[in-house]
């Protein structure tokens, strides 16, 4: 059975008593949740124009293989935010374990977060990268869909990079970790 957004109401239960439906969890149960979940680390860098731009981000998600999409989240109060929106390409940089200090670098508001010590460069089309990363991405823009008080933008895939034999960077429980293979018990 394929459930479309305008038919998927009506096959949720009623609230007893008529009762509307909760706006969902509170932001701290939700952040909770979340916090149990692992993820890789980020920084997302792009340039519009206006000097290069980048932050931390736990959200990248590959989309589709044919063709190449990923997505990754931005809020819209943040101050890379206004950038993003304009930039129609953007790079992936995916941190080893070794880089906390970048993604902390990358997570800091209200600093210059290109500025020594954070070694980057170009690409040839101008595209920000930063110096170092396990790997990068380099999308163009395909889409950008509202989700509450962020932003999705969905990228095609145009060029990767890869430092082989790396360990990646993941954030779980409010800190950095590394990846420890799992036993076979």
């Amino acid at each position: 059975m394929t459930v479309t957004v305008s038919s998927y109401a009506a096959l949720r239960p009623s609230e007893p008593d008529g009762a509307s439906a909760a706006p969902g969890i509170a932001p701290e149960r939700f952040k909770q949740a979340f916090r149990r979940y692992p993820a890789g680390v980020v920084v997302v860098t792009a340039d519009a124009g206006h000097g290069p731009v980048g932050f931390t981000a736990t959200s990248l998600s590959s989309l589709s293989l044919a063709p190449p999409l990923v997505s990754f989240g931005i809020g819209t109060s943040t101050s890379s935010w206004p950038h993003i929106e304009q930039a129609s390409t953007a790079v992936v940089n995916f941190l080893g374990v070794e880089q906390r200090q970048v993604a902390t670098t990358f997570a800091t508001s209200g600093i210059d977060r290109f500025a020594p010590p954070t070694r980057w460069h170009r690409l040839p089309g101008g595209d920000p990268v930063l110096d170092g990363a396990a790997g990068w991405l380099r999308l163009t823009v395909q889409s950008i869909v509202p989700a509450g008080d962020h932003r999705i933008v969905v990228a095609r895939v145009e060029e990767s990079w890869l430092d082989e034999g790396r360990s990646p960077l993941l954030f779980h429980d409010g800190s950095y970790h590394s990846i420890r293979p799992a036993s076979d018990q």
